[in-house]
Order: structure tokens, then C-alpha cells, then sequence
């Protein structure tokens, strides 16, 4: 095969070759680092691979926790525990003969606040805060709340230095950049200009408070007030002022550990679909971590289609089931063809007087002259046996019948099989030309693939199945024994 050849090019075509393929072991393994941060926009498998990366981890001989936001509870399920909260939780049927341990845990927002609170008012101004309304709103639900608590549930983590590494499944949010937005937009707002004109009132004190209020405040109320009433007002600033020593904290934490994420030690995991948007997504990430001057491990691309026939183009496969489907001249039915080439089917054999040779297929000129009589008495026994019993050409018909339908059948099949493998290699290139533009535009960030397998993984079995693709950098893994 010429390297010109069409298949050849397109076989090349087909293979990714990334500038750098990732080490998903040395990563894991290498002391120094201890946080791993699996982030990447909503369903691309951030939960399955910062599960697979821990429990890798683990049986290497690392003490791991595995912090998940997401609320669709696979992490617990796949790991063999009932629920999972704010507590790490140990994960059991690991293998711990490396001296490795397993954690998992879920945020709980709201009582990661609480936490917050608890520790850093006495106890009856943090009573009053959790059982304020506006409190209660802003820690189930405020815009960044989320993403603002996993930073501070990493920084507890990493405070207690109990582990050796701590794996991060970012939250599902709809761009994978409010990971890194939120906690600052949040910060900002706990301790922005918002909360120091209702501050000022508290501090002020009685009417006067009151009446600064609504002097400086006069455009803001009217809304508000229409909106939401008086009540709200009331509530916010019930709430800022037990919040009055806690705001500049906020702020402060907030940056401590946006500084601990820029730290050695800390690698980022961009997880993507070989889809455009996804890997869209990616490409506005790894630009945003390079101008934060965060530390990026590499990109894990999930779910990579691929096929044992790809030498077997669309192109052909469609060209073989047209074959297959179509009615074609040289695999059509016999018809008079047979007859008509038969030696014994020739003019002569129908008693033609015009003379023949022995090479133009007519009977031998010294066989008896009766010989055209017994063929046709020949026939008219066969058609007489045939009409008096009933089971020799009549039952040879019906017989042919099946095994022509049988033959359709195959053919049929064999064509819907070669069009399902033309749909796969379309895809196959599809997603080839989506990952060749990402390496083209980012040739420094490492690869590793994870193949797309035909169902969700349950268990730890999965887990480790997930963990080995990661780490061989290849989506298909030899058979065991291969």
C-alpha cells in the first residue's frame, strides 16, 4: 500500500498522536503533589474520573479523600456506601496491601456555612445568623455559594494535613470557569460596597440608623420594598449586622485558597467529551489556567469512541452494503442464463437440422438418432412421475424458496452491520478532527484518553477498570492474556 493510497491517509487520519500523553501514575504517585482538582463543564464524567483517580491513588499506597459536589450521588453508589455527607466517609473493599486508604465525601453546602459561622462568632450571634432568613437564602442557594464552600471545604481539608492527597470533583456548573469565578464574585460581595452602605445603618444605631437608611438608600428600598417588602430589608440587615466581624474573612479565605490552587502541589485534570463544545470548553479553561498561573496536569478525554475494523473505511462499507442490497447484473438470478448455456440445451438437442461440429455444444453426430426421442420420453416420465405423486418437482420448488429467502437474510443483515460500521468510522472521524484541533491549538497540554464503554460504572470494579484506562493513555485495553 503506497502511502498516497486513500486508506492509508485516512487510517493516518484516524490515529491521534497528542504532543505529550499523560502520566496519570507519576502524577498520582509523586508525594509533592497532593491536590488534584478534575474540572471541565457538566456531563463530561468529572465525578467518575476524580473517583477513579482516588481510588488509583489509594491502592498505590496514598491516603486519599475524594470531595464530590455532585448531587447525583454515582460517586457513593460506585463506591459501595449508602450516602455520602459533609464527613469523610472510608470507602470499603480497597485494596490496601500498598497501605492506601480511601475517603469520600459530599459538600453540603449549607453546613459547610454553618461551620464557618459556628466558628468564628460566639455562640449567640451564631445563633442568630443561622436563624436568619436572608442567612438561610443566601447559604442554600446565593449565586457562587457553592462553588465559594468547595473552596472552603478544600481548605479545611488541606489545613488538617491528614491526607496525602485530596481529589477534587469541581461542581456542575454550566461553564467551567464559574469554578474559578464564583468564590471571588462571592467574596467580593460579602465584603463590597453592598454590605457596607447596610452595614452603616446597624452601626449607626435606632432611628438615625434608620433614617440614613432611607436617605441613602431612598432608590434601592423603593424596589426592593415593592418587590420583596420591608421585610426583606429588615432581615438583611438583621443578618449584616451578625455578620459585622465575619465579612473581611470571607474575603480573605477566599484568597488564601485561590492562592493555595496557584501553589506546587496542586495540579489541575480538564475533563472533556471528544465533542466541539466540550472541548471548546477545555480550550477557554486551559487559557484561563495558564493566565492565573495555576498549575495544569493535563486534559483527560472521556468517552472516546473506536472500532476493531477501522482499516474498513465508510466509504467501503457503504459501497459493500449498496452491493449487498442493491439488484446487480453479475450476482442477479440465473434466469434463461443457465438454460441457455446448458451443452445440453443447443439447438440441436432440440432437433435443429442445421449441422453442428463437436465444438459448438450439440450432441455427438455418431449418437443414435433416437437419442432426442428418449431425452423428451425422458421429460415426459419426469413430468408424469412429477404430476402422479406430487413430490418430485413440485416438492423441488418450494424447496429452492427458503434458501434463496435465507440468502436475502444474510445479505440483508451483513448490509445493516456494514452501514452501523460506516456511522462508526464517521463518528470516529468526527471526533478526530475535534481532538486535532484542540493538540493543534494546545500542543503543551498532555493527553490521556478513557474509551467510551457501553454503560455507567457501579462499582469499584468499574472504578479500577476507569483507572487503568487513565493511566495506560490508551481508550482500548488489551484483553488479559493478549
Amino acid at each position: 500500500m503506497s502511502p498516497d493510497d486513500p486508506a492509508r491517509r485516512q487510517e493516518g487520519a484516524r490515529r491521534l498522536t497528542p504532543a505529550r500523553v499523560l502520566d496519570v501514575d507519576g502524577l498520582l504517585e509523586d508525594p509533592e503533589n497532593r491536590i488534584v482538582v478534575c474540572c471541565g463543564s457538566g456531563g463530561v464524567g468529572k465525578t467518575t474520573t476524580a473517583a477513579a483517580l482516588g481510588l488509583r491513588a489509594a491502592e498505590r499506597g496514598r491516603k486519599v479523600v475524594v470531595l464530590t459536589i455532585d448531587p447525583a450521588r454515582r460517586l457513593a453508589q460506585s463506591m459501595g456506601i449508602d450516602s455520602l455527607d459533609n464527613t469523610p466517609r472510608r470507602v470499603k473493599g480497597v485494596d490496601d496491601a500498598a497501605g492506601g486508604e480511601l475517603h469520600a465525601m459530599m459538600l453540603d453546602m449549607k453546613r459547610t456555612f454553618d461551620e464557618i459561622v459556628e466558628s468564628h462568632a460566639d455562640p449567640e450571634r451564631a445563633a442568630a445568623i443561622l436563624g436568619n432568613p436572608f442567612y438561610q437564602s443566601l447559604s442554600a442557594g446565593f449565586a457562587g455559594t457553592q462553588e465559594y464552600m468547595a473552596m472552603e471545604k478544600l481548605g479545611q481539608l488541606r489545613a488538617k494535613d491528614e491526607w496525602d492527597l485530596i481529589v477534587v470533583d469541581t461542581p456542575p456548573s454550566r461553564s467551567a470557569l464559574d469554578f474559578l469565578d464564583a468564590p471571588k464574585r462571592l467574596g467580593s460581595f460579602l465584603d463590597g460596597k453592598l454590605i457596607r452602605v447596610l452595614l452603616a445603618p446597624a452601626k449607626v444605631g435606632g432611628r438615625a440608623g434608620m433614617k440614613f437608611l432611607n436617605v441613602g438608600m431612598s432608590m434601592m428600598t423603593g424596589v426592593l420594598g415593592k418587590v420583596l417588602g420591608g421585610q426583606f430589608l429588615k432581615d438583611v440587615q438583621t443578618f449584616v449586622a451578625a455578620m459585622d466581624s465575619m465579612f473581611g474573612g470571607f474575603r480573605t479565605r477566599a484568597d488564601a485558597t485561590y492562592k493555595l490552587l496557584q501553589a506546587p502541589g496542586t495540579a489541575f485534570l480538564v475533563v472533556a467529551a471528544p465533542e466541539r463544545d466540550a472541548l471548546r470548553e477545555a480550550a477557554y479553561f486551559v487559557q484561563r489556567l495558564a493566565a492565573e498561573d495555576m498549575p495544569l496536569a493535563g486534559l483527560v478525554l472521556n468517552r472516546v469512541h473506536g472500532s476493531g475494523a477501522d482499516r474498513l473505511s465508510a466509504e467501503r462499507a457503504l459501497a459493500a452494503a449498496e452491493n449487498l442490497e442493491d439488484a446487480r447484473i453479475v450476482d442477479q438470478d440465473g434466469g434463461k442464463a443457465g438454460v441457455r448455456n446448458d451443452p445440453g440445451n443447443s439447438p440441436d438437442a432440440y432437433g435443429s437440422s442445421e449441422p453442428t461440429g463437436s465444438t459448438s455444444g450439440g450432441p455427438d453426430p455418431d449418437a443414435s438418432p433416437e437419442a432426442p426421442d428418449t431425452a423428451g420420453d425422458a421429460a415426459d416420465t419426469t413430468t408424469e412421475d412429477t404430476a402422479a405423486d406430487g413430490s418430485d418437482t413440485a416438492g423441488d420448488a418450494p424447496a429452492e424458496a427458503p434458501a434463496d429467502a435465507s440468502e436475502r437474510s444474510v445479505d440483508g443483515l451483513a448490509a445493516g452491520l456494514l452501514r452501523l460500521h460506516a456511522e462508526r468510522m464517521h463518528l470516529l472521524a468526527r471526533e478526530q478532527r475535534t481532538r486535532d484541533r484542540f493538540t493543534a491549538r494546545h500542543p503543551e497540554v498532555a493527553v490521556t484518553e478513557v474509551a467510551a464503554l457501553p454503560g455507567d460504572v457501579h462499582d469499584l470494579a468499574g472504578l479500577r477498570d476507569i483507572g487503568a484506562r487513565l493511566a495506560t493513555g490508551r481508550p482500548e485495553l488489551p484483553e488479559p492474556g493478549a
